[in-house]
């Protein structure tokens, strides 16, 4: 978001498989100098760097107001968007882990849903201060009142205006966005921020006029259009070489998968290194690492 209200001229790569990012992670930015960022704080000031400003008209006192309500984001909502998409059971069973899960190769989608879970809690923890900290009702509670306190805050604030200085976004405009934009859009069984955000109109409809505006594809889709069954350009480079880099990535995971079972001492194989000496190891099946880097490329 911060990129196109921005203006800067970036190429998109949809991509659902972490371990196809440069960086490992997801979001990542690949500059020219092949440098690879992956927080969206890093991200934002090397565009600022290249001169690709959103804040370039704020005064010195907007400037100050967007760094205190990003910070009441971070204290306030985020915690709750945590707790909302990874740690209540039903919307995690329901929604974030079978949408991982069918987005990424088998047998990834066994585990890393899981450790991503794992590592979300942590997150929460960090943020709430608390090592101990356990999910339950009484958290719940806390953490939607902090979010929905935040969330009229930040409805007071934008007023009747587009954006929140005005009428062109700035960076609080991206954050703000970046954060109610999935509390609006995901449908999850437990939706009591989406409640609560939909009573809020100025809200809603700052949302969704970003997503007419900056992303026509998806705000005609969550519209109501139908979206079309053809997969995006982006998510493959070639379709003939579709089913080829299927194959090898399902290839590199086993081998990963075993590699890790045998250190791990989960898996054993006995007199392996007699076999060894008896049978050398067959050149088909040495190298779909380079292989699947080669054809991600």
């Amino acid at each position: 978001a911060y990129a196109q209200f921005a203006g800067a001229p970036l190429k998109l790569r949809k991509i659902c498989n972490p371990w196809r990012s440069p960086s490992g992670s997801l979001p990542a930015l690949r500059t020219n100098q092949k440098k690879t960022l992956s927080r969206p704080s890093d991200i934002i000031i090397h565009l600022r760097k290249q001169k690709y400003n959103a804040d370039y008209d704020l005064s010195a006192k907007e400037g100050a107001d967007s760094l205190a309500f990003i910070s009441l984001l971070e204290e306030k909502l985020i915690p709750a968007l945590i707790y909302t998409f990874w740690i209540e059971p039903k919307n995690y069973v329901d929604v974030t882990r079978r949408w991982y899960a069918e987005h990424m190769m088998f047998p990834l989608n066994f585990f890393l849903p899981g450790r991503m879970q794992s590592r979300q809690l942590e997150k929460l923890r960090l943020l709430r201060g608390d090592e101990n900290l356990e999910a339950g009702e009484e958290l719940e509670k806390e953490l939607y009142q902090d979010a929905a306190e935040c969330m009229n805050l930040l409805s007071q604030r934008l007023g009747s205006q587009k954006f929140f200085f005005g009428d062109s976004p700035s960076s609080l405009d991206a954050y703000v966005f970046g954060h109610l934009a999935p509390i609006l859009k995901c449908k999850v069984p437990n939706g009591k921020l989406q409640q609560h955000l939909k009573s809020l109109d100025n809200l809603t409809d700052f949302c969704s006029n970003i997503l007419l505006l900056y992303f026509p594809r998806d705000g005609r889709e969550n519209s109501g259009e139908k979206a079309s069954p053809q997969p995006d350009a982006a998510d493959f480079d070639n379709v003939p070489n579709k089913r080829r880099k299927q194959f090898l990535s399902a290839v590199f995971a086993f081998a990963a998968m075993l590699s890790y079972a045998l250190l791990t001492g989960m898996v054993s194989i006995q007199h392996a290194h007699q076999e060894a000496l008896e049978e050398p190891p067959d050149p088909e099946h040495i190298g779909p690492h380079d292989h699947e880097e080669e054809g991600d490329g």
